[in-house]
């Protein structure tokens, strides 16, 4: 995988509407306390529901094909 930039994330997320950098937002938060193990959420909270279906939705969000064409030059 190659290294991405913190510049060439923000060129895309100048591109977006409020609305998408509000679920981006949301995802990287969700990321930055994944990776500092501050994630503390019971398997059944509706919190922990949440963010299960939030990856889903993200994830049929970006892989796509128009995604990967995208993406393909980074």
């Amino acid at each position: 995988m190659e290294t991405v930039t913190i510049s060439q994330i923000e060129e895309r997320l100048e591109k977006l509407s409020p609305e998408r950098l509000q679920v981006v937002y949301d995802f990287v938060s969700y990321l930055a306390e994944r990776e500092q193990g501050t994630i503390d959420l019971p398997i059944d909270s509706e919190a922990f529901q949440t963010m299960l279906a939030s990856e889903a939705v993200l994830r049929r969000e970006w892989d796509t094909p128009e995604e990967d064409a995208a993406w393909a030059h980074l």
